[in-house]
Protein backbone atom coordinates (compact mmCIF):
# COMPACT_ATOMS: atom_id res chain seq x y z
CA UNK A 1 0.00 0.00 0.00
CA UNK A 2 1.11 3.46 -0.44
CA UNK A 3 1.93 5.96 2.39
CA UNK A 4 -1.08 8.29 2.90
CA UNK A 5 1.43 10.68 4.86
CA UNK A 6 3.73 10.58 1.51
CA UNK A 7 1.03 11.43 -0.72
CA UNK A 8 -0.35 14.44 1.35
CA UNK A 9 3.29 15.20 1.53
CA UNK A 10 3.44 15.80 -2.46
CA UNK A 11 -0.32 17.03 -2.25
CA UNK A 12 0.99 19.56 0.17
CA UNK A 13 3.90 20.75 -1.64
CA UNK A 14 2.26 20.97 -4.81
CA UNK A 15 -0.24 23.37 -3.41
CA UNK A 16 2.97 25.48 -2.14
CA UNK A 17 4.37 25.89 -5.39
CA UNK A 18 0.53 27.42 -6.67
CA UNK A 19 0.24 29.75 -4.19
CA UNK A 20 3.39 30.58 -3.69
CA UNK A 21 5.80 30.21 -7.17
CA UNK A 22 3.09 29.89 -10.11
CA UNK A 23 1.99 32.68 -11.87
CA UNK A 24 1.17 32.44 -15.25
CA UNK A 25 2.02 36.13 -17.17
CA UNK A 26 -1.45 38.09 -18.39
CA UNK A 27 -3.46 35.08 -16.84
CA UNK A 28 -6.46 37.95 -17.20
CA UNK A 29 -6.15 38.48 -20.87
CA UNK A 30 -8.84 37.37 -23.08
CA UNK A 31 -7.93 34.80 -25.70
CA UNK A 32 -5.65 33.13 -23.20
CA UNK A 33 -6.07 29.28 -22.38
CA UNK A 34 -4.05 27.55 -19.30
CA UNK A 35 -4.00 24.08 -19.59
CA UNK A 36 -2.78 22.56 -16.20
CA UNK A 37 -1.04 18.76 -17.72
CA UNK A 38 -0.67 15.92 -16.06
CA UNK A 39 2.95 15.89 -16.64
CA UNK A 40 5.76 16.88 -13.97
CA UNK A 41 7.25 18.92 -16.65
CA UNK A 42 6.97 20.48 -19.69
CA UNK A 43 7.55 17.85 -22.61
CA UNK A 44 10.58 18.09 -24.88
CA UNK A 45 9.78 20.80 -27.22
CA UNK A 46 12.46 19.68 -30.30
CA UNK A 47 9.78 17.69 -32.24
CA UNK A 48 9.96 14.43 -30.68
CA UNK A 49 8.51 15.24 -27.44
CA UNK A 50 8.51 12.99 -24.43
CA UNK A 51 6.16 12.17 -21.89
CA UNK A 52 4.30 9.79 -23.96
CA UNK A 53 0.97 10.77 -26.22
CA UNK A 54 0.32 13.86 -23.52
CA UNK A 55 3.71 15.35 -24.59
CA UNK A 56 2.39 14.61 -28.39
CA UNK A 57 -0.57 16.22 -27.63
CA UNK A 58 0.99 19.64 -26.12
CA UNK A 59 4.20 20.05 -27.43
CA UNK A 60 3.89 17.61 -30.77
CA UNK A 61 1.12 18.23 -33.16
CA UNK A 62 1.01 22.21 -31.75
CA UNK A 63 4.53 23.32 -32.64
CA UNK A 64 5.04 20.61 -35.17
CA UNK A 65 3.33 18.50 -38.02
CA UNK A 66 4.07 15.10 -39.88
CA UNK A 67 3.77 14.06 -42.87
CA UNK A 68 0.89 12.06 -41.81
CA UNK A 69 -1.79 14.03 -39.92
CA UNK A 70 -4.63 13.09 -37.45
CA UNK A 71 -8.40 14.62 -38.72
CA UNK A 72 -8.81 16.04 -35.63
CA UNK A 73 -12.14 17.48 -36.45
CA UNK A 74 -14.95 15.76 -35.21
CA UNK A 75 -16.24 14.32 -32.00
CA UNK A 76 -18.72 11.87 -33.69
CA UNK A 77 -16.92 9.16 -34.98
CA UNK A 78 -13.04 7.63 -34.77
CA UNK A 79 -10.12 9.66 -35.92
CA UNK A 80 -8.43 8.32 -38.77
CA UNK A 81 -5.02 9.15 -40.61
CA UNK A 82 -5.21 12.62 -43.46
CA UNK A 83 -2.72 14.45 -45.63
CA UNK A 84 -0.23 16.45 -43.54
CA UNK A 85 2.68 17.53 -44.72
CA UNK A 86 2.51 15.39 -47.39
CA UNK A 87 -0.58 16.09 -49.84
CA UNK A 88 -0.64 12.75 -51.13
CA UNK A 89 1.21 9.44 -51.59
CA UNK A 90 0.90 6.26 -53.55
CA UNK A 91 2.61 2.63 -52.82
CA UNK A 92 4.43 1.06 -56.12
CA UNK A 93 2.18 -1.88 -57.50
CA UNK A 94 4.90 -4.07 -58.86
CA UNK A 95 7.04 -3.17 -55.07
CA UNK A 96 4.73 -2.99 -52.64
CA UNK A 97 8.22 -2.00 -50.25
CA UNK A 98 8.65 1.05 -52.20
CA UNK A 99 6.46 4.60 -50.97
CA UNK A 100 6.30 7.75 -53.07
CA UNK A 101 5.02 11.17 -50.85
CA UNK A 102 4.61 14.01 -52.79
CA UNK A 103 5.12 17.02 -50.31
CA UNK A 104 2.64 19.69 -49.84
CA UNK A 105 4.09 22.89 -51.63
CA UNK A 106 4.31 26.42 -50.12
CA UNK A 107 4.76 25.27 -46.77
CA UNK A 108 7.15 27.14 -44.44
CA UNK A 109 8.59 26.45 -40.92
CA UNK A 110 8.31 29.40 -38.44
CA UNK A 111 11.67 30.81 -39.14
CA UNK A 112 10.68 31.34 -42.21
CA UNK A 113 12.57 28.46 -44.02
CA UNK A 114 10.88 26.09 -46.69
CA UNK A 115 9.74 22.87 -45.82
CA UNK A 116 11.06 20.23 -48.64
CA UNK A 117 11.38 16.65 -49.26
CA UNK A 118 15.12 17.06 -48.14
CA UNK A 119 13.57 18.25 -45.02
CA UNK A 120 11.90 15.52 -44.40
CA UNK A 121 15.65 13.13 -44.95
CA UNK A 122 17.28 15.68 -42.64
CA UNK A 123 14.63 14.89 -39.97
CA UNK A 124 14.68 10.84 -40.17
CA UNK A 125 18.28 11.22 -39.77
CA UNK A 126 18.06 12.71 -36.46
CA UNK A 127 16.34 10.07 -35.44
CA UNK A 128 17.84 7.40 -37.35
CA UNK A 129 21.55 7.90 -38.37
CA UNK A 130 23.63 8.00 -35.31
CA UNK A 131 27.04 9.34 -37.47
CA UNK A 132 24.66 12.33 -38.71
CA UNK A 133 25.55 15.64 -37.20
CA UNK A 134 21.89 16.64 -35.99
CA UNK A 135 21.16 13.61 -34.70
CA UNK A 136 19.70 13.72 -31.16
CA UNK A 137 19.42 10.94 -28.60
CA UNK A 138 16.76 12.30 -27.28
CA UNK A 139 14.28 12.56 -30.21
CA UNK A 140 16.17 9.46 -31.30
CA UNK A 141 14.53 7.59 -28.08
CA UNK A 142 11.20 8.76 -28.71
CA UNK A 143 10.98 8.29 -33.10
CA UNK A 144 13.02 5.62 -33.93
CA UNK A 145 10.61 2.62 -32.49
CA UNK A 146 7.72 4.63 -33.98
CA UNK A 147 8.86 3.62 -37.39
CA UNK A 148 10.80 0.64 -37.87
CA UNK A 149 9.12 -0.56 -41.38
CA UNK A 150 11.65 2.27 -42.45
CA UNK A 151 14.89 1.01 -44.61
CA UNK A 152 15.41 3.48 -46.20
CA UNK A 153 14.47 7.31 -47.87
CA UNK A 154 15.63 9.81 -50.16
CA UNK A 155 14.36 13.26 -51.90
CA UNK A 156 13.35 12.45 -55.30
CA UNK A 157 13.16 16.17 -55.95
CA UNK A 158 12.24 18.83 -53.79
CA UNK A 159 8.34 17.98 -54.15
CA UNK A 160 9.14 14.25 -53.87
CA UNK A 161 10.04 11.95 -51.23
CA UNK A 162 10.78 8.16 -51.76
CA UNK A 163 10.70 6.07 -48.55
CA UNK A 164 11.08 2.06 -48.20
CA UNK A 165 10.21 -0.76 -46.19
CA UNK A 166 11.47 -3.55 -44.76
CA UNK A 167 9.03 -5.75 -46.38
CA UNK A 168 5.56 -4.64 -47.67
CA UNK A 169 4.14 -3.08 -44.30
CA UNK A 170 0.28 -1.50 -44.84
CA UNK A 171 0.94 0.38 -41.65
CA UNK A 172 3.48 2.29 -42.66
CA UNK A 173 1.35 5.46 -42.43
CA UNK A 174 0.69 5.32 -39.03
CA UNK A 175 4.12 5.18 -37.97
CA UNK A 176 4.86 8.12 -40.09
CA UNK A 177 1.81 10.22 -38.31
CA UNK A 178 4.29 10.11 -35.07
CA UNK A 179 7.24 12.11 -36.65
CA UNK A 180 7.19 15.67 -36.76
CA UNK A 181 9.05 17.92 -38.56
CA UNK A 182 11.82 20.51 -37.00
CA UNK A 183 13.20 22.81 -39.41
CA UNK A 184 17.23 22.42 -40.47
CA UNK A 185 17.61 26.05 -41.04
CA UNK A 186 16.67 27.03 -37.22
CA UNK A 187 18.85 24.01 -35.67
CA UNK A 188 21.97 25.68 -38.07
CA UNK A 189 21.06 29.00 -36.78
CA UNK A 190 21.31 28.44 -33.36
CA UNK A 191 24.62 27.17 -34.16
CA UNK A 192 23.60 23.07 -34.66
CA UNK A 193 22.56 22.91 -30.60
CA UNK A 194 19.42 20.97 -30.03
CA UNK A 195 19.36 22.70 -26.56
CA UNK A 196 19.34 25.74 -27.42
CA UNK A 197 16.41 24.84 -30.37
CA UNK A 198 14.32 23.37 -27.45
CA UNK A 199 14.11 27.22 -26.18
CA UNK A 200 13.17 28.63 -29.65
CA UNK A 201 11.82 25.62 -31.86
CA UNK A 202 10.77 25.70 -34.86
CA UNK A 203 8.22 23.65 -36.71
CA UNK A 204 5.44 24.20 -39.54
CA UNK A 205 2.55 23.95 -37.37
CA UNK A 206 -0.33 25.83 -35.87
CA UNK A 207 1.18 27.23 -32.83
CA UNK A 208 4.54 29.03 -32.35
CA UNK A 209 6.66 28.55 -29.09
CA UNK A 210 7.27 31.85 -27.57
CA UNK A 211 8.06 31.29 -23.92
CA UNK A 212 10.02 27.73 -22.54
CA UNK A 213 10.69 27.68 -18.86
CA UNK A 214 10.93 23.85 -17.84
CA UNK A 215 8.95 22.30 -14.66
CA UNK A 216 7.47 26.04 -15.18
CA UNK A 217 5.67 26.71 -18.49
CA UNK A 218 5.87 26.91 -22.07
CA UNK A 219 3.65 29.59 -24.31
CA UNK A 220 2.61 29.82 -27.52
CA UNK A 221 0.89 32.24 -29.69
CA UNK A 222 -0.91 31.48 -33.22
CA UNK A 223 0.90 30.60 -36.39
CA UNK A 224 -0.96 33.04 -38.94
CA UNK A 225 0.43 31.90 -41.68
CA UNK A 226 -0.23 28.32 -41.06
CA UNK A 227 -0.92 26.08 -44.34
CA UNK A 228 -4.62 24.50 -43.05
CA UNK A 229 -6.64 28.26 -42.83
CA UNK A 230 -8.94 26.40 -41.32
CA UNK A 231 -6.94 25.24 -38.26
CA UNK A 232 -5.04 29.28 -37.87
CA UNK A 233 -5.71 29.12 -34.01
CA UNK A 234 -8.43 31.59 -33.05
CA UNK A 235 -6.81 31.97 -29.28
CA UNK A 236 -4.44 34.75 -28.37
CA UNK A 237 -2.23 32.50 -26.65
CA UNK A 238 -2.01 28.36 -25.19
CA UNK A 239 -0.07 28.74 -21.42
CA UNK A 240 0.97 24.54 -20.77
CA UNK A 241 1.51 24.17 -17.18
CA UNK A 242 2.89 20.99 -15.13
CA UNK A 243 0.57 19.95 -12.59
CA UNK A 244 1.42 16.32 -11.74
CA UNK A 245 -0.77 15.59 -8.97
CA UNK A 246 -4.74 15.36 -9.71
CA UNK A 247 -5.82 17.33 -6.64
CA UNK A 248 -3.34 20.05 -7.04
CA UNK A 249 -4.65 20.48 -10.68
CA UNK A 250 -8.21 20.91 -9.20
CA UNK A 251 -7.24 23.44 -6.91
CA UNK A 252 -5.28 25.41 -9.80
CA UNK A 253 -9.07 25.07 -11.91
CA UNK A 254 -11.32 26.09 -9.06
CA UNK A 255 -8.67 29.12 -8.45
CA UNK A 256 -8.72 30.67 -11.42
CA UNK A 257 -5.10 30.25 -12.11
CA UNK A 258 -5.49 27.49 -15.61
CA UNK A 259 -8.70 26.79 -16.89
CA UNK A 260 -8.83 23.33 -18.21
CA UNK A 261 -7.37 20.54 -16.55
CA UNK A 262 -6.42 16.76 -17.81
CA UNK A 263 -7.68 13.97 -15.61
CA UNK A 264 -9.12 15.49 -12.79
CA UNK A 265 -9.44 14.04 -9.20
CA UNK A 266 -12.64 11.50 -9.63
CA UNK A 267 -13.73 12.68 -6.07
CA UNK A 268 -13.82 16.26 -6.98
CA UNK A 269 -16.41 15.74 -10.30
CA UNK A 270 -19.46 16.16 -8.72
CA UNK A 271 -18.29 19.73 -6.95
CA UNK A 272 -16.30 21.04 -10.22
CA UNK A 273 -19.51 20.04 -11.96
CA UNK A 274 -22.22 21.81 -8.98
CA UNK A 275 -19.59 24.74 -9.24
CA UNK A 276 -20.56 25.56 -12.95
CA UNK A 277 -16.89 24.00 -14.22
CA UNK A 278 -17.56 21.47 -17.81
CA UNK A 279 -16.59 18.05 -17.68
CA UNK A 280 -15.86 17.04 -21.36
CA UNK A 281 -15.63 13.00 -21.80
CA UNK A 282 -15.70 10.74 -25.54
CA UNK A 283 -14.94 7.61 -26.27
CA UNK A 284 -11.34 7.67 -26.38
CA UNK A 285 -8.89 4.75 -28.27
CA UNK A 286 -6.82 3.52 -25.14
CA UNK A 287 -6.50 0.65 -22.27
CA UNK A 288 -5.25 1.00 -19.38
CA UNK A 289 -3.20 -2.19 -18.40
CA UNK A 290 -0.54 -4.36 -16.79
CA UNK A 291 1.76 -5.13 -19.16
CA UNK A 292 3.41 -8.72 -18.81
CA UNK A 293 6.88 -9.48 -18.53
CA UNK A 294 7.15 -13.43 -20.70
CA UNK A 295 11.54 -14.00 -19.94
CA UNK A 296 12.33 -16.93 -18.48
CA UNK A 297 10.96 -17.51 -14.69
CA UNK A 298 8.54 -14.98 -14.91
CA UNK A 299 5.15 -16.15 -13.36
CA UNK A 300 3.43 -15.03 -16.11
CA UNK A 301 4.28 -17.34 -18.60
CA UNK A 302 1.64 -19.63 -16.29
CA UNK A 303 -1.80 -19.02 -18.43
CA UNK A 304 -3.90 -19.90 -15.70
CA UNK A 305 -1.85 -16.98 -13.82
CA UNK A 306 -2.59 -14.51 -16.58
CA UNK A 307 -6.13 -15.79 -16.46
CA UNK A 308 -6.51 -15.58 -12.66
CA UNK A 309 -5.21 -12.21 -12.99
CA UNK A 310 -7.86 -10.92 -15.22
CA UNK A 311 -10.72 -12.75 -13.83
CA UNK A 312 -9.98 -11.52 -10.30
CA UNK A 313 -10.37 -7.34 -10.71
CA UNK A 314 -14.21 -5.80 -9.90
CA UNK A 315 -13.92 -3.80 -12.76
CA UNK A 316 -17.44 -2.17 -11.59
CA UNK A 317 -16.42 -1.48 -8.40
CA UNK A 318 -12.83 -0.14 -9.82
CA UNK A 319 -15.23 2.33 -12.22
CA UNK A 320 -17.52 3.22 -9.07
CA UNK A 321 -13.97 4.26 -7.74
CA UNK A 322 -13.59 6.70 -10.70
CA UNK A 323 -16.87 8.47 -10.66
CA UNK A 324 -18.10 6.58 -13.57
CA UNK A 325 -15.17 8.19 -15.65
CA UNK A 326 -13.88 4.44 -17.23
CA UNK A 327 -15.40 1.48 -19.20
CA UNK A 328 -14.55 -1.67 -17.79
CA UNK A 329 -12.13 -4.23 -20.12
CA UNK A 330 -13.21 -7.16 -21.90
CA UNK A 331 -9.99 -6.88 -24.06
CA UNK A 332 -7.26 -5.36 -25.29
CA UNK A 333 -9.62 -2.88 -27.30
CA UNK A 334 -13.05 -1.89 -26.02
CA UNK A 335 -16.28 -3.76 -26.34
CA UNK A 336 -17.83 -2.74 -29.39
CA UNK A 337 -14.84 -2.10 -31.27
CA UNK A 338 -14.59 -2.97 -34.74
CA UNK A 339 -11.62 -5.31 -33.85
CA UNK A 340 -12.64 -7.11 -31.05
CA UNK A 341 -13.88 -10.53 -32.78
CA UNK A 342 -15.03 -12.82 -30.43
CA UNK A 343 -12.74 -13.90 -28.14
CA UNK A 344 -13.69 -17.35 -26.34
CA UNK A 345 -11.78 -16.10 -22.79
CA UNK A 346 -14.49 -14.01 -21.00
CA UNK A 347 -12.59 -11.24 -18.91
CA UNK A 348 -14.79 -10.49 -16.12
CA UNK A 349 -14.93 -10.47 -12.33
CA UNK A 350 -15.13 -14.35 -11.53
CA UNK A 351 -13.14 -14.48 -8.11
CA UNK A 352 -13.94 -18.26 -7.84
CA UNK A 353 -12.80 -19.42 -11.00
CA UNK A 354 -9.35 -17.00 -10.30
CA UNK A 355 -8.96 -18.47 -7.34
CA UNK A 356 -9.23 -22.25 -8.56
CA UNK A 357 -6.75 -21.26 -11.02
CA UNK A 358 -4.67 -20.35 -9.11
CA UNK A 359 -5.16 -22.98 -6.42
CA UNK A 360 -4.23 -25.29 -9.76
CA UNK A 361 -0.88 -23.53 -10.48
CA UNK A 362 -0.19 -23.83 -6.24
CA UNK A 363 -1.20 -20.50 -4.92
CA UNK A 364 -3.69 -19.61 -2.39
CA UNK A 365 -5.14 -16.11 -0.81
CA UNK A 366 -3.18 -17.84 2.65
CA UNK A 367 0.12 -18.71 0.30
CA UNK A 368 -0.19 -15.80 -2.44
CA UNK A 369 2.19 -15.71 -5.21
CA UNK A 370 4.41 -12.81 -5.04
CA UNK A 371 4.85 -10.02 -7.77
CA UNK A 372 6.52 -6.90 -8.35
CA UNK A 373 4.61 -4.23 -10.61
CA UNK A 374 6.05 -0.88 -12.06
CA UNK A 375 3.94 1.78 -12.32
CA UNK A 376 4.16 6.15 -11.76
CA UNK A 377 2.56 8.28 -9.39
CA UNK A 378 0.97 9.90 -12.73
CA UNK A 379 1.44 10.84 -16.48
CA UNK A 380 0.16 10.82 -19.64
CA UNK A 381 -3.15 8.71 -20.30
CA UNK A 382 -2.41 7.04 -16.95
CA UNK A 383 -5.54 8.12 -15.63
CA UNK A 384 -5.40 8.29 -11.22
CA UNK A 385 -2.60 5.07 -11.23
CA UNK A 386 -2.15 5.70 -7.00
CA UNK A 387 -5.78 4.42 -6.17
CA UNK A 388 -6.44 2.24 -9.26
CA UNK A 389 -3.24 0.20 -8.51
CA UNK A 390 -4.23 0.26 -4.77
CA UNK A 391 -7.66 -1.22 -6.02
CA UNK A 392 -6.52 -3.65 -8.03
CA UNK A 393 -3.71 -4.53 -5.54
CA UNK A 394 -6.60 -5.22 -3.25
CA UNK A 395 -8.66 -7.02 -5.54
CA UNK A 396 -5.93 -9.95 -6.61
CA UNK A 397 -5.07 -10.35 -2.99
CA UNK A 398 -8.63 -11.91 -2.66
CA UNK A 399 -7.47 -14.83 -5.28
CA UNK A 400 -4.02 -15.64 -4.43
CA UNK A 401 -1.43 -12.62 -5.71
CA UNK A 402 0.64 -10.54 -3.20
CA UNK A 403 1.29 -7.33 -4.63
CA UNK A 404 3.98 -4.87 -4.09
CA UNK A 405 4.38 -1.51 -6.62
CA UNK A 406 7.79 -0.04 -7.78
CA UNK A 407 6.65 3.63 -8.68
CA UNK A 408 8.62 5.84 -10.45
CA UNK A 409 8.23 9.09 -12.20
CA UNK A 410 6.00 8.81 -15.54
CA UNK A 411 9.52 9.60 -17.97
CA UNK A 412 11.16 7.23 -15.79
CA UNK A 413 8.15 4.18 -16.44
CA UNK A 414 9.05 5.04 -20.34
CA UNK A 415 12.46 4.54 -19.82
CA UNK A 416 11.62 1.16 -18.28
CA UNK A 417 9.34 0.29 -21.03
CA UNK A 418 11.73 1.15 -23.51
CA UNK A 419 14.68 -0.87 -22.03
CA UNK A 420 12.58 -4.02 -21.29
CA UNK A 421 11.77 -6.74 -18.59
CA UNK A 422 15.39 -8.16 -18.78
CA UNK A 423 17.11 -4.60 -18.29
CA UNK A 424 18.32 -3.88 -14.58
CA UNK A 425 16.50 -0.45 -14.67
CA UNK A 426 13.59 -2.70 -14.93
CA UNK A 427 14.41 -2.92 -11.05
CA UNK A 428 13.02 -6.54 -11.04
CA UNK A 429 9.54 -6.02 -12.14
CA UNK A 430 7.48 -8.72 -13.67
CA UNK A 431 4.85 -6.07 -15.22
CA UNK A 432 4.56 -2.41 -16.00
CA UNK A 433 1.38 -0.53 -15.34
CA UNK A 434 1.07 1.19 -18.72
CA UNK A 435 -1.70 2.85 -20.85
CA UNK A 436 -1.83 2.27 -24.34
CA UNK A 437 -2.64 4.09 -27.48
CA UNK A 438 -4.66 1.62 -29.44
CA UNK A 439 -6.11 3.93 -32.39
CA UNK A 440 -4.07 2.14 -35.42
CA UNK A 441 -2.55 -1.45 -35.91
CA UNK A 442 0.93 -1.06 -35.74
CA UNK A 443 1.09 1.08 -32.07
CA UNK A 444 -1.82 -0.80 -31.08
CA UNK A 445 -1.30 -4.31 -31.48
CA UNK A 446 2.14 -5.10 -33.43
CA UNK A 447 4.75 -2.82 -31.23
CA UNK A 448 3.84 -4.91 -28.11
CA UNK A 449 4.03 -8.21 -28.87
CA UNK A 450 6.11 -8.72 -32.45
CA UNK A 451 9.10 -10.97 -31.57
CA UNK A 452 12.01 -8.97 -33.01
CA UNK A 453 10.62 -5.83 -31.66
CA UNK A 454 11.97 -6.82 -28.16
CA UNK A 455 14.16 -3.59 -26.94
CA UNK A 456 16.67 -2.49 -28.15
CA UNK A 457 14.85 -3.30 -31.45
CA UNK A 458 11.22 -1.91 -30.07
CA UNK A 459 8.57 -2.03 -27.78
CA UNK A 460 8.30 -5.60 -26.81
CA UNK A 461 8.76 -4.75 -22.81
CA UNK A 462 8.39 -8.16 -22.23
CA UNK A 463 10.09 -10.39 -25.05
CA UNK A 464 6.78 -12.00 -25.83
CA UNK A 465 7.10 -14.33 -28.38
CA UNK A 466 4.70 -16.57 -30.69
CA UNK A 467 5.68 -17.52 -34.57
CA UNK A 468 1.48 -17.72 -34.76
CA UNK A 469 0.71 -13.90 -33.38
CA UNK A 470 3.59 -12.83 -35.91
CA UNK A 471 2.08 -14.79 -38.41
CA UNK A 472 -1.10 -12.75 -37.45
CA UNK A 473 1.51 -9.37 -37.88
CA UNK A 474 2.81 -10.58 -41.16
CA UNK A 475 -1.10 -10.62 -42.52
CA UNK A 476 -1.89 -7.35 -40.95
CA UNK A 477 0.82 -5.63 -42.74
CA UNK A 478 -0.03 -7.29 -46.16
CA UNK A 479 -3.27 -6.27 -46.29
CA UNK A 480 -3.46 -2.80 -48.45
CA UNK A 481 -7.65 -3.08 -48.26
CA UNK A 482 -8.78 -1.83 -45.16
CA UNK A 483 -11.59 -4.57 -45.28
CA UNK A 484 -8.93 -7.79 -45.60
CA UNK A 485 -7.20 -6.05 -42.78
CA UNK A 486 -9.92 -5.57 -40.61
CA UNK A 487 -10.31 -9.58 -40.52
CA UNK A 488 -6.92 -10.43 -39.53
CA UNK A 489 -6.81 -7.69 -36.81
CA UNK A 490 -10.31 -9.23 -35.26
CA UNK A 491 -8.19 -12.51 -35.39
CA UNK A 492 -5.42 -10.57 -33.80
CA UNK A 493 -7.61 -9.84 -30.92
CA UNK A 494 -9.13 -12.42 -30.12
CA UNK A 495 -5.41 -14.41 -29.20
CA UNK A 496 -4.76 -11.25 -27.63
CA UNK A 497 -7.63 -12.06 -24.84
CA UNK A 498 -7.72 -16.07 -25.41
CA UNK A 499 -3.98 -15.92 -24.65
CA UNK A 500 -4.73 -13.34 -21.56
CA UNK A 501 -1.63 -11.39 -22.81
CA UNK A 502 -2.13 -8.68 -20.58
CA UNK A 503 -3.87 -7.80 -17.51
CA UNK A 504 -6.82 -6.36 -19.18
CA UNK A 505 -8.18 -3.48 -16.60
CA UNK A 506 -10.12 -0.87 -17.98
CA UNK A 507 -10.60 1.96 -20.91
CA UNK A 508 -10.37 5.78 -20.35
CA UNK A 509 -12.92 8.33 -21.54
CA UNK A 510 -10.44 11.12 -21.43
CA UNK A 511 -12.09 13.13 -18.76
CA UNK A 512 -10.99 16.74 -19.17
CA UNK A 513 -12.34 19.74 -16.66
CA UNK A 514 -12.69 23.45 -18.23
CA UNK A 515 -13.56 26.64 -17.05
CA UNK A 516 -17.18 27.83 -19.08
CA UNK A 517 -15.57 30.10 -20.72
CA UNK A 518 -13.62 27.77 -22.82
CA UNK A 519 -15.56 27.60 -26.23
CA UNK A 520 -15.69 25.88 -29.31
CA UNK A 521 -13.60 22.60 -27.90
CA UNK A 522 -14.54 19.68 -30.20
CA UNK A 523 -13.23 16.49 -28.30
CA UNK A 524 -11.62 13.98 -30.94
CA UNK A 525 -12.11 10.87 -30.51
CA UNK A 526 -8.12 10.31 -30.02
CA UNK A 527 -5.16 11.11 -28.32
CA UNK A 528 -4.41 14.27 -29.80
CA UNK A 529 -6.81 17.62 -29.54
CA UNK A 530 -7.35 20.33 -31.80
CA UNK A 531 -6.83 23.31 -29.98
CA UNK A 532 -7.20 25.73 -32.60
CA UNK A 533 -10.98 26.48 -32.77
CA UNK A 534 -11.18 27.11 -28.95
CA UNK A 535 -12.33 30.80 -27.92
CA UNK A 536 -12.08 32.28 -24.36
CA UNK A 537 -15.62 33.65 -23.43
CA UNK A 538 -16.59 35.66 -20.60
CA UNK A 539 -18.89 33.33 -18.64
CA UNK A 540 -18.97 33.18 -15.31
CA UNK A 541 -19.90 30.55 -13.20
Amino acid sequence: MFSTAKRLGARAALAGVLTAGFAVPGALAQGVLRIGMTASDIPLTTGQADNGGEGMRFTGYTVYDGLVNWDLSSADKPSDIVPGLAESWTVDPNDKTKWTFKIRPGVKFHDGSDFTAESVVWNLDKLLKNDAPQYDPRQSAQGRTRIPAVASYRAVDPMTLEVVTKAPDATLLYQLAWIMMSSPAQWEKLGKNWDAFAKTPSGTGPWKMTLFAPRERAEMVPNTNYWDKARVPKLDKLVLVPLPEANARVAALRSGQVDWIEAPAPDAVPSLKAAGFKIVTNSYPHNWTWHLSRIEGSPWNDIRIRKAANLGIDREGLKELLGGLAIPAKGFMPPGHQWFGKPTFDVKYDPEAARKLMAEAGYTPQKPLAIKVGISASGSGQMQPLPMNEFVQQSLAEVGFKVDFEVVEWNTLINIWRAGAKADISRGVSAINYSYFIQDPFTGYIRHLQCNLAPPNGTNWGYYCDPAMDKLFDGVRNAFDKTDQEKILKQVHEKFVDDALFVMITHDVNPRAMSPKVQGFKQAQNWFQDFSQITMGTASR
